[in-house]
This record gives structure tokens, sequence and C-alpha cells, in this order.
């Protein structure tokens, strides 16, 4: 290793904030690992240059690529710690056969690279993953699997159930999916993911509002994207192309232990934060950290990196136990964090506010014959999102009056605080409602108005109707044809201050982040124009609205 090297090494720890290290180490770059459909992939291994027979292993499966930044700051600060790292590019990336069709082959392909790894002469048969994002997919694509198991797993802002990220309880999650296909569509072309120059996003911006969208992907980046062409045809409810992405059904049995990091703002925070529910049900050792993030926040990846190696080298090299609580939550606006035992937090009581004709929200439910609130929404003019859990800024909170006093948006606001509430845990709403198309879209926003009268979005959840899954578990029709519908908000740490108040908007719409409900009930990126929508919003005695809040103390 030249000084050139350990001095970036050195800086990387710095810039991470990890303790300097500067242990050698040898790297063995394009390591081929033939699979068993006769495709081979590529791999760089790391290795300690002091080391002598087989020492346990630190996977991760990618497909950003091995070198430049990523080597710096997800490989090189395991391999200065003494651990012997092995990092793959998935199938159709950076040098490796076959063809990248994201989430599609990581099962069969993890699987394979795992069963070589134990066959190395340098491996003793102990494989821990690691890594963030897609290459947290890869770990829930190998762990519920591997036999035997893996010795640990921290599988970072991802789910197991990854189609939650563009598809939200049926709606298209429009802004992230096309930012995310027009990043991997020119990544070897010298992009990466992340934020896009000024000129690229102006091509984006215009291409999620075309209608119709199936060659949005087309007009962003010049080319077809395979994935974007994936999303926009397999969006329906149920559709089986997506159940070889999906591993929240898969036995956690052989799961091992998990520590996991993300952000409130992340877009793989609510569907995460079930996983760590369905561990901690499976008797799986986790622990959790949630940050005031959005996705890919450096101090988010930051903190995964150093409670990785804490985990790592205390399951893989013998050290000590991690300290401190199992979970550590970030109590928004409060600036502190709080530590307990599980998620969600013991000691919380559930506060339900009812959304009243007259456009409070209280605690007492509606009378008989309250009037209901009505709206139009237009997909001509949808209704846009401000703020949120976005792939790139800007996301998390944001201005939200713009919005508010648009005519397709209701509002309805509490009293003033006297005293600080902090609502801790997932958050949900049950909205009476009357749409007059069959195929809509319910967006429910629970906002913070500070004693200006700013409202600030803090958590919010969409529910798309169709007629192909209502009823559902979630979506009760009455016998006057009035829905009750749930909606799930994300979960949050937040604290709303005395002296400011609640507020509550509901919509019909969220956009771009969520492509408009055109509806007429084609597939969602086919048709070239829609048909509004008008909804009652009820809350009279016979169809109560509502808000729930898990309130911690």
């Amino acid at each position: 290793m030249s000084a050139a090297a350990r001095l970036g090494g050195l800086l990387a720890d710095a810039a991470l904030g990890l303790p300097l290290r500067a242990t050698r180490y040898t790297v063995e770059r394009g390591v081929a690992v033939p699979v068993p459909d006769g495709v081979t992939l590529l791999g760089d291994h790391y290795r300690p240059a002091a080391a002598s027979g087989p020492l346990p292993v630190v996977l991760i499966r990618l497909p950003y690529g091995r070198a430049g930044l990523l080597a710096h700051a997800l490989a090189a600060p395991f391999a200065r710690r003494g651990f012997q790292v092995f990092v793959q590019s998935t199938r159709g990336t950076f040098g490796s056969g076959g063809h990248f069709r994201p989430f599609t082959t990581e099962r069969e392909d993890g699987l394979a690279t795992l069963a070589w790894l134990r066959a190395q002469d340098w491996c003793d048969g102990r494989v821990a993953m690691t890594g963030a994002s897609y290459f947290g997919h890869t770990q829930w694509a190998v762990a519920p699997y591997a036999d035997p198991p893996l010795v640990a797993v921290s599988p970072h802002v991802t789910a197991a159930r990854i189609t939650t990220a563009f598809y939200d309880h049926g709606a298209p999650g429009l802004e992230n999916a096309l930012r995310w296909s027009v990043a991997i569509g020119r990544q070897e072309a010298g992009g990466l993911p992340g934020p896009l120059n000024p000129r690229l996003r102006a091509r984006v911006d215009r291409a999620l509002r075309l209608l119709p969208l199936q060659a949005a992907d087309t007009a962003a980046v010049g080319a077809p994207v395979p994935f974007w062409r994936d999303f926009t045809g397999h969006a329906a409810p149920g559709d089986p192309f997506w159940a070889v992405a999906d591993h929240d059904g898969a036995d956690l049995s052989r799961m091992p232990p998990a520590n996991m990091v993300t952000g409130w703002w992340d877009l793989f925070a609510a569907a995460q934060l079930t996983d760590v529910t369905r561990l901690q049900a499976a008797g799986v050792p986790v622990r959790l950290t949630v940050g005031p993030w959005l996705h890919g926040d450096p101090a988010e990846l930051r903190e995964a990196v150093r409670t990785d190696v804490a985990w790592l080298r205390h399951h893989l090299q013998g050290g000590p136990a991690p300290s401190g609580a199992p979970v550590r939550l970030y109590l928004q606006q409060a600036g502190t964090w709080l530590e307990t035992t599980s998620w969600p937090p013991p000691g919380t009581r559930a506060e339900v506010l009812h959304l009243r004709a007259d456009g409070t929200l209280t605690g007492g439910a509606g009378t008989p014959g309250e009037a209901p609130r009505t709206f139009t929404h237009d997909p001509a003019d949808p209704t846009p999102t401000v703020g949120g859990p976005l792939l790139e800024r800007p996301g998390k909170q944001a201005d939200n009056r713009a919005v508010e006093a648009r005519d397709d948006v209701l509002v309805w606001t509490g009293p003033v605080l006297e005293r600080d509430l902090d609502v801790v845990g997932h958050v949900r709403a049950r909205v009476s409602v009357r749409p007059e198309l069959a195929h809509a879209d319910l967006v429910v926003r629970l906002c913070d108005v500070d004693p200006a009268g700013v409202s600030r979005n803090v958590v919010d959840g969409i529910r798309r109707l169709d007629p192909r899954s209502v009823p559902a578990a979630d979506v009760a029709v009455g016998t006057d044809g009035a829905l009750a519908v749930d909606v799930e908000l994300f979960p949050t740490a937040y604290r709303f201050r005395a002296g400011h108040r609640l507020r509550v908007q509901v919509a019909g719409g969220a956009f771009p982040r969520f492509a408009r409900n055109l509806g007429t009930g084609d597939p969602f990126a086919v048709p070239a124009s829609g048909r509004p929508c008008r909804f009652e919003v009820l809350g009279d005695a016979a169809h109560p609205s509502r808000i729930e809040l898990p309130v911690l103390g």
C-alpha cells in the first residue's frame, strides 16, 4: 500500500468520524465468482497484509461500482481495522456479467457468492454482510435463506419489502423511481446515484410531468432504462413480477443479529421499522439507530459505518458487545436522543383527535348531522407535495402554507398546545370519505404550525383506492357507500412544542412524489389524460374521521 493510499485512508477515517487506523492490507481486484447459470460476477478481495490462514469475511454486494469514493467509504474502513472484505458488483454492473434487472436476481446470485466464499481456503466459513440502501437489499436477499446462517448483518436504510419504496400502499412513487432510474441509467457513463447536475435535473423535472409516463426515462436520460420499464409495467396490485424482490415473507429463524441505521426522512424508514418489529418478535437481536436524516445524508452514512465497526468487531473478532441501549431515536425539535429497549418504545399512549366539520381538530367525536367537507382533485393541476422522505434533496420539512391555501386541500387545526407533546411511534389515521370515482388517492398529512402560522409537514401517508382492492383490511365500505379508509402515516419521534398547534391535511394527491391518479383505472403510465374526482370527507357520529398519535410520557 502506497503512502498516498495510507494518507487517503486516514482522511477517509477522519471524515467518517472513526478513530484513525493504519493497518496494512492487500487488494486483489477483479476476482471472478461463477454462478450456476454461467454468469461470472466480479469482486475485490481486501485482506490484512500480515494475516495467515483463513479469516471471517465481510461481504458487500452493490450495483454502484467498487472503486473510488465507494471503496474509500465502504470497504477500506473495515480493511484498515483488520477485517477481510469481499466487495462484489451485482449482475450486469461494473464488469460483472449478465443483465442488471434491479432486485430480481440477488437471492440466487447472493447465495451462490456465499457458497463460493465459504469454499475458499482464505475464508474460515464465517461471513457477515453490511451496506446501505441497495446493498442492504442484497443482505435481505441472502440472510433469511443462508444455511448455515450468516454471523451478522447490517441492512441499513432498506427494507425486506423493497417495493414499498416504489409503491406506497398502491400509489407509485413517481419521483423517487424516476430519479433512481436516471441515476442507474447513466452511472457507468460517469454518474452515481445522488444529486443531479442542474441541466439533468431540469430534464427530469420535465419528464415527471409528461403524460403518458411510459417513456419518461427516455425523455430524462436519452435511452430506455430497464428498471423504469419494470416499474411502470408491473404496478398493478399483487403483480407477481416483484415476488422475487420482496423478502418480508421469509422465515426469520435463520436471521442473524442485525444492526440497522435509518432516518426519520428516509424513504425506507416506515418499512424498515416494520422489519425491526418483526425481527424483535422472532427473537432476533437487533440494534437500531434512527436520526434526523434524509436518505443518503452524510451523517446517516457515517453513523452506519461507525456502528458497524463495533458490530463487526464484536461478531467477527471477539470484541466487546456494543454499549448502550439497543434502540436510539433522535427526538426532533427537542435536540435529544431517546434510548429504549425496543421499537416501538414502551410507555406510549394513543391520543385520538377527530376531524370535525368546522375544520377543528379535537378530542371529541362528531355529532349527528354534521355536513361533509368537500374538495375536487384535478389531475391536470395535481396537488403538489412539499418536503417529505425523498431520495434526494430537497426533502424533510418545508413550509406547507401555499399547499394548504389550495382549494383541493382540506385542513383541520387543533388548539394551541399548553405543553410540549412528544409523538414517538407509528401515526395512523382513519378517514371517512366518499369519492366520486372508484379510482382515487387519499393523502393524509400531519403538520406542525408554529406561533407565526408557518405549517411544516411532520409525517404523511397515502392510500390508493382501487375496486380490485376495496373492500380490504384497511378499507371498509358502509351501507351508504361511504368508505372508512385507514391510512398509515410515516413513523416519527417529534416534539410539538408548547405554543404550537397540530394540523391535518387531506388531499387527493401529492405530486410528483406520487404519480397522479388519473381516475381511469388504466395502468398508471398509459393514459394521456385524466378525470377530476370530487371527494366528500365526513366527520359525523356515524362516519368518524380521526388521527391517532402515539404520545410518549
